[in-house]
């Protein structure tokens, strides 16, 4: 092995955690692997050096290409333990034929691989899947259908239903879309350093987000038209089936393998994926996972993920010890602890309604009587603006929300400080009663942690796109009155609001550029160019009890 490739693995292996290995092993790159339709996909093939009898091979299907960073960070660090290695590059990226259309056909070819590897002399029969966000949607793709199973697979920072990511409960989420658009679309042709976020192309993907029509806002940003864009905007409403063959959550879960996943406050893919697990363990099947203070690809995630993906293959492959630890090990932010349980949710936590009221306030008791509702206008042409979330790029996670707060579009609701300190743990719902002048309107609803001098920062948020095709159902009118009561699920946590701080809860009518604009008409949101506002009616009396809800964990 080339003297620079050892030196730049050990570098690779000390960012990651790993104790030092020196595994030798012997690399064929550009194996053909033909697939149903005749196309032929290309995968590198890393085997121990001095290894003649078949061996499991772990398998990574990946759109990020096979040599240089993707070979050192996703394959090598595998292979340098003994392993035996096929990474493969996805339809139409990094030689393999066919044009990439992501998410539709990793089933087909995914189940052809895999099909071909054990027909391999070099292959014993066993096969494991690994990798994180796209690699973790290709295991997705297979790992429930294929026979006989799976030894194993680690899911991480991704999501069986992966449309959810791309549409938060009807709402289109643009700037993660865009960004992977720019990223996917340039990675051939930009070099090395390509996929690093920088200061030019955010500038680029900041401005295409302000351009209406949006269906051309790839060309801004990748230099010319990418099908994933496209199609990001073409098939946008409820349940297109389009989308059929890229969602899993349909599928027998108990076909699954042992699961191993990693994934972080701060990630796109967060609740689906804390329902995946659920669903799994509900299955029956072996799973674990971990929850850390990350936002999509951190460096401390995609540590956390490499240690724990080897430890899980040294025990399904390699015949180690099990991991230990329990099956849900979650990081409790603003504490610096991890917490440990049996499953997920917690049990222990307890959801705790603290009440929106006419003043402002934020209550355990509910506002009695009647009070005059609150009032805000969303404007399409002056949007609310979002700061922080879970983002695909930084900057993200937490901001100061100062700014957001103080606009005429936004409504606060805030505790009184507490005595001591409260742990939110668990799923986080808002009930919103709600009436609007227009049919199609967006419900943003956050959660704010309040400090001591008064610094409003985001903790979990989540929103609603109501329309005639989502309203009523699953939401409920009240009385004649066309008040809606509108169930929004916000993202999850694990977060120590601290005493003396406070809880607020904001209510606005978008979070742009995050999500895009509602431009209050029923034209598709990459066409649409005509823009109307929007008048809310927040109702919060005995009538229509607002609030939100708190798992909060008893303190131990």
């Amino acid at each position: 092995m080339n003297p620079l490739y050892r030196i730049a693995g050990r570098a690779v292996d000390r960012a990651f955690g790993l104790p030092p290995a020196a595994v030798p092993y012997v690399l064929r790159p550009d194996a053909g692997v033909p697939m149903t339709d005749g196309v032929v996909l290309l995968g590198d093939h890393y085997r121990p050096a001095g290894h003649d009898r078949p061996l499991p091979v772990v398998l990574i299907r990946s759109p990020y290409g096979r040599a240089g960073l993707a070979g050192f960070l996703f394959a090598a660090p595998v292979a340098r333990r003994g392993f035996q290695v096929f990474i493969q590059s996805t339809r139409g990226t990094f030689g393999s034929g066919g044009q990439f259309r992501p998410f539709l056909s990793e089933r087909e070819d995914g189940l052809a691989t895999v099909a071909w590897l054990r027909d391999q002399s070099w292959c014993d029969g066993q096969v494991s899947m690994t990798g994180g966000s796209y690699l973790g949607h290709t295991q997705w793709a297979v790992a429930p259908y294929v026979d006989p199973p799976l030894r194993s697979v680690s899911l991480n920072i991704t999501a069986a239903k992966i449309t959810a990511a791309f549409y938060d409960h009807g709402a289109p989420g643009i700037t993660n879309a865009l960004s992977w658009t720019g990223l996917i679309g340039k990675q051939e042709r930009g070099g090395p350093l390509s996929a690093i976020p920088n200061p030019r192309q955010l500038a680029r993907v900041k401005r295409a987000l302000r351009k209406v029509p949006l269906q051309a806002a790839d060309v801004d940003v990748a230099g010319a038209p990418v099908a994933f864009w496209r199609d990001f905007v073409g098939h946008a409403a409820p349940a297109d089936a389009f989308w059929a063959g890229a969602d899993h959550d349909g599928a027998d879960l108990t076909r699954l393998p042992p699961v191993s996943m990693v994934t972080g406050w701060w990630d796109l893919f967060l609740p689906e994926q804390l329902r995946d697990y659920a669903a799994i363990r509900a299955a029956g099947v072996m799973a674990r996972i971990t929850v850390g203070p990350w936002l999509h690809a951190d460096p401390g995630e995609l540590k956390m993920i490499t240690q724990q993906d080897i430890a899980w293959l040294d025990h399904h492959l390699g015949g180690a010890p099990p991991p230990p630890g329990a099956p849900v090990r979650v990081f409790l932010q603003m504490a610096g602890t991890w917490l440990d349980f049996d499953e997920w949710p917690p049990p222990a936590a307890v959801g705790t309604a603290h009440y929106l009221r006419v003043s402002g306030g934020l209550s355990l008791d509910a506002e009695p009587g009647d009070a005059a509702p609150g009032t805000f206008v969303y404007d399409p042409a002056d949007p609310t603006p979002s700061a922080g979330g879970p983002l695909l790029q930084p900057p993200g996670k937490q901001a100061g929300n100062a700014a957001i707060e103080a606009r005429a579009d936004v409504l606060t609701y805030t505790t009184e400080p507490f005595h001591a300190d409260q742990d939110l743990v668990g799923p986080v719902r808002a009930l919103i009663f709600v009436r609007t002048d227009r049919q199609y309107a967006d419900l943003f609803v956050r959660v704010c942690d309040v400090d001591v001098k008064g610094v409003s920062r985001n903790v979990v948020d989540g929103i609603r796109r109501l329309s005639p095709q989502t309203v009523p159902a699953p939401d409920v009118r009240v009385g004649d009155d066309e008040v809606l009561a509108v169930d929004v699920e916000l993202y999850p946590t694990a977060y120590r609001v601290r005493a003396g701080h406070r809880i607020r809860v904001q209510l606005s009518g978008g979070a742009f550029p995050r999500f895009a604009r509602n431009l209050g008409t029923p034209e598709p949101f990459g066409a649409a160019t005509r823009a109307l506002r929007c008048r809310f009616e927040i109702y919060h009396d005995s009538r229509h009890p607002a609030h939100v809800l708190l798992p909060i964990l008893p303190r131990r």
